[in-house]
This record gives C-alpha cells, structure tokens and sequence, in this order.
C-alpha cells in the first residue's frame, strides 16, 4: 500500500529590491513588508515550503535574491525556492548554495530550454523548477509568458509543461496570469490541463481566494501544492486556519510539529548521531578493526549512549561536493540542536 501523500501549502513571496510586493495581474504593486520578516510569520504559521520571486530581475537582468537566501537560510527550516533573473548554471548554484532547496527558472528556459537538461544532470531534478506564467488566449488555449506576465513567447503552456519535463524539470510552477492577485479563485481548468498532461508535482498559483478554493484545487485538478500570496498578505487566513479546513475535507495535510514532538525526534536523532559518529572518528583514525560493512549504526543505537552523552557537543561533518544544497542538511542538524560544519574531506571532521 502506497503511503498517503500529503499536498502542500506554499507561501510564495513576490520580491521587488528589498521588499516583498503584492499586485493585481502583476500590476500595480504594493508594498507588503519585509522578505525575512513575513517569511517568519509564514514558516510560524506552518507553511510546507516558501518560494521567492524577484518580479523584476529578468526585466533588468540582474539577480537580487541571494542576500535574501542567505538571511532565510539562517532562521527558516523548511524548504525554499528561489527565482527571478536566473541565467546560468553559475546563477543556480549560487542560489542553491545560498541555501535554497531549489530553483525557479523561467525566462532563461524559455530562451533555452537545453539549460533545463544541464540544470537537472549538474544538481538533479529535484532542485529544478520550472516557472510557467500562463495567460489564456481567445482560442482557449493558454501561453507562455515570462517577466510577470509582460512578455509573450508564443509558446503554448501546455506543451512547453510536457517539454520541460522531458528536459529534466523535477516540478512546475504555474501561475494563471489572468488571475494572479485578483482572488478571483484558481484556474482550475489550467491547471487540470497541466496535471493531466505532466508527470512530476505541479505547484498552482494564481487568484486562490479561500481554503474551500485551495481544496477545490486538490480535489478537482490533482495538484499537489497551492502558492498563497495575497490572503496571507491581508491577513484574510492564515495557513494553520487554511489546514485545519482542508483536514474537515479529508484532505491529508503536513501538520505543525508540537514542541513536545520535536523534542522527542531530538534526542532520537541525538542517540543515532552519537554513535554514528563515535564510529566514524574511530574508523577515520585507524582505530577500530571492524569493517565498514558490519557496522550498523542504528541497531547499535538502540542501547544508546549514557545519558550525559546526549548533552554532549559532537562532531558532525557534511562532505560538500558542490552539487547540491548541503546547507538544508546543516539546517536540520541545526533544528535538533547540534551544531554541524560543511567540509570538503571526511578528515577535516578529526580536526
């Protein structure tokens, strides 16, 4: 039996210079507050995963986010995505190693899309996002657009959705222009269009209104995350009120973590990483006989380490090999209270 898969909620932050902005159709902005402050707010009120947008990067080719990353990355535990001006494969691993769980490219892919395929086989499809802004055209198909909606392709969205993901793309991101900011409701037939035509998760955006719109959107199209902007923004839901709703529909929702469960995983992961550790200092150094595929560390945990060891700083190194984000594996180890280092070579963990 296949586990239950839980659908997300996403607060997405539209970022203009050094604040967080809210428009209609991406027109006429207004100022919303702070990056690293509503992204605190979001991530308190349990939100699954955050995404950043710079809304003008493309438009004057530059790419503002990083100092943004790396401030989230310092406080935010939960996976983030990155996007706006994103160019190169330098640009993605910048962003990834600013501390961004993935990225959102959009006008860059559309230009040239190969840089999909060399995004995906340089980091995986995992951190690759593909960011699709769609306007209906009077035909009733929808196209492409990039720049927030200003810029034509002429790609229609539907097949550049499939060809993404036969470039290597590991999610999309679509966002009905028509009804970005307008909360008017989600397209649900775009976005039924989407899930029916690609494999991978698809992330809707665009107009959502109310929890009864956003389960709507779950139970009628098989998206597998919602982004929320303006009835987080004007305080109109929040996201534990938007969960508790989709939980009465029957809709499996990631739960917020009690202090009283976190502190449980803590010193579970504590015992694990204790002796974890305490072998591979000792097989680094010579000084242990046992071969390293006798050793299990799990079930050599379940003793555990005496109690004043759980108290105890230990040693805990993550190889960097420049491929993807080890600073969300630092983070977690943050989150259960130890203190992790990045390094290049398993024995700079001995020094």
């Amino acid at each position: 039996m296949k586990p239950e898969k839980h659908i997300r909620i996403i607060a997405r932050l539209d970022v203009k210079g050094p604040n967080v902005i809210k428009g209609v159709q991406f027109e006429c902005l207004r100022v919303m507050g702070k990056p690293s402050d509503l992204a605190q707010e979001y991530y308190a009120q349990g939100a699954d995963e955050l995404i950043y947008l710079d809304t003008v990067a493309s438009l004057y080719q530059r790419n503002n986010l990083l100092n943004i990353v790396k401030e989230a990355s310092k406080n935010i535990f939960i996976p983030f995505t990155a996007g706006g001006g994103v160019r190169t494969i330098e640009d993605i691993r910048a962003l990834l190693t600013a501390g961004a769980e993935k990225v959102a490219i959009n006008t860059a892919a559309t230009k040239n899309p190969d840089l999909i395929r060399k995004a995906a086989r340089t980091f995986g499809s995992q951190c690759i996002v593909v960011s699709i802004e769609a306007k209906k055209k009077e035909n009733g198909s929808w196209e492409a657009y990039t720049d927030n909606g200003r810029q034509s392709t002429g790609l229609d969205a539907i097949k550049w959705a499939k060809k993404a993901e036969s470039l290597g793309a590991g999610e999309i991101l679509l966002t009905s222009v028509d009804m970005e900011g307008t909360e008017r409701g989600l397209d649900l037939e775009l976005i039924r269009e989407i899930t029916k035509t690609v494999s991978i998760p698809v992330i809707a955006s665009g107009g959502a209104n109310s929890p009864d719109n956003i389960a709507d959107a779950f139970k009628k199209t098989g998206a597998d995350a919602v982004a929320v902007a303006s009835i987080l923004h004007y305080q109109k839901y929040d996201i534990d009120g938007i969960k508790k709703i989709l939980t009465k529909e029957k809709i499996p929702v990631r739960q917020i973590a009690n202090s009283k469960k976190i502190k449980t995983a803590s010193i579970q992961s504590k015992t694990i990483t204790a002796n974890y550790n305490n072998y591979t200092l000792q097989h680094l150094s010579g000084q242990t006989g046992l071969p390293a595929d006798q050793f299990n560390p799990v079930k050599s945990s379940q003793a555990g380490p005496p109690k004043e060891e759980l108290n105890r700083t230990i040693p805990i190194g993550i190889i960097d090999y420049k491929i993807n984000n080890a600073l969300s594996v630092q983070r977690a180890f943050q989150k259960i209270g130890q203190t992790a280092c990045i390094i290049s070579t398993p024995q700079e963990v001995m020094k």
